[in-house]
């Protein structure tokens, strides 16, 4: 044994933090399911030499993030519970409201176009956020329009049209599908 350490649950006792068991069961799930897909996701090639294996970077990490989200685990198991796990997981379950407006985003941007569908999401997620002064619904608005100038034309990243574009006439809609 260690000098200093009776049990092994003196080892791994910790502080606990509320919502650390529900996170650590969460994170030790993930790795499992990662690790029993890395035979299907990477191969192992019989003629090769071990260090020049394509699973190998990925076998080590995985292994890793699973031992030690197993230790993480193991730690919250033992140590004292807090009370506030779930006002912990709720708070964290409310990021996911974000990603949902993304989804909707993505869909609305092939619909609207990229320029409206921007612009009008930067100010719905500012008033979302309670920004509501003119000011910052303004500059909301302004950083919507500068964020399409920079990604579609001037850097020209393929942003798929909207169907509101076909709404224009000819020269119109295509000035609008090039750079907007």
């Amino acid at each position: 044994m260690l000098a200093g350490v009776k049990t092994l649950k003196q080892l791994f006792q910790r502080y606990r933090r509320p919502g650390n068991y529900f996170f650590a069961s969460i994170f030790l799930l993930f790795s499992l399911a990662l690790l029993s897909q890395l035979t299907s996701e990477a191969q192992w090639i019989a003629s090769t030499n071990w260090s020049s294996q394509p699973a190998l970077w990925p076998a080590i990490a995985l292994v890793g993030m699973t031992v030690f989200a197993a230790l993480n685990w193991i730690s919250a198991v033992v140590s004292p519970r807090i009370e506030g796990r779930w006002v912990e997981v709720s708070f964290w379950l409310k990021a996911f409201e974000f990603v949902l407006w993304f989804m909707v985003y993505v869909v609305a941007v092939p619909l609207a176009g990229y320029l409206p569908s921007t612009v009008i999401f930067a100010i719905f997620l500012s008033l979302r956020m309670g920004y509501t002064t003119p000011k910052m619904l303004t500059a909301a608005g302004v950083t919507g329009v500068a964020v399409v100038l920079i990604f579609k034309t001037f850097l020209q990243v393929k942003v798929p049209g909207g169907q509101f574009y076909e709404l224009f006439p000819d020269t119109m809609r295509a000035f609008m599908l090039t750079n907007f």
